[in-house]
């Protein structure tokens, strides 16, 4: 692929967009403590970042080797927006990157479309985007699977090789590498620990960013 100005960036949302990685592990920790399930905030985001809330659930059911309640996605949903009401705030510099990049651009993301969109509208960021958000929720297959960016892409009409995503997961950096697009890897989020970066690349990424005001200057040359 081509070291180029992409015509299209793809952004992840949470822990690029918004710092919300922390808070919604610690809120998913609490609940499943509730409900008789020990999982700390940083075994989930070691196991689940970048992956969406079905993904997770059917994997901690497997892994518990019982039913989760049948309204547990719906709580744990609630219990997230809670606690973006009061914690959440959008990653720093990124409006100070997003007004120095003239490309198009949309949002990717595992979250569900209805959490996205609020994040974005707390946040103070929709505006950037909007209407062009796209859920893992509209694919059968989500991240590392390619489906939801290619869904952005073709939704863009633009072709992937044309397109640049900005991602802070593994699994998200595999699923542009799957979808033949380029990835940049986002190290800034309060979430990110010592080796995060490495990772990223293992998992495909072409540069890394730890600060957004780095950003626009990677943007040609990952």
């Amino acid at each position: 692929m081509r070291a180029v100005s992409p015509e299209l960036i793809i952004f992840d949302c949470d822990g690029v967009l918004i710092d919300s990685e922390v808070i919604a592990c610690r809120a998913d920790s609490a609940y499943l403590a509730e409900i008789g399930i020990a999982l700390s905030a940083e075994e989930i985001m070691d196991r689940y970042l970048g992956i969406s809330a079905a993904a997770m659930c059917a994997d901690i059911q497997r892994r518990q080797g019982r039913e989760l309640p049948a309204d547990f996605a719906e709580t744990l949903r609630l219990r997230v927006v809670a606690a973006f009401e009061t914690e959440l705030v959008p990653m720093a510099c990124v409006e100070t990157a997003l007004e120095a990049l003239p490309q198009r651009r949309c949002v990717a993301s595992s979250s569900a479309r209805e959490r996205l969109r609020h994040s974005l509208t707390l946040t103070g960021l929709l505006h950037w985007f909007e209407p062009h958000v796209f859920s893992a929720t509209q694919v059968e297959r989500g991240k590392p699977a390619p489906d939801l960016f290619l869904l952005a892409a073709a939704s863009m009409q633009v072709a992937p090789a044309e397109c640049l995503v900005i991602e802070d997961s593994v699994p998200g950096a595999q699923a542009a590498v799957a979808a033949g697009m380029r990835a940049i890897g986002f190290t800034g989020g309060s979430h990110c620990r010592p080796g995060h970066a490495a990772r990223l690349r293992a998992a495909g990424a072409t540069a890394i960013a730890d600060d957004m005001r780095r950003l626009p200057g990677l943007v040609s040359t990952a």
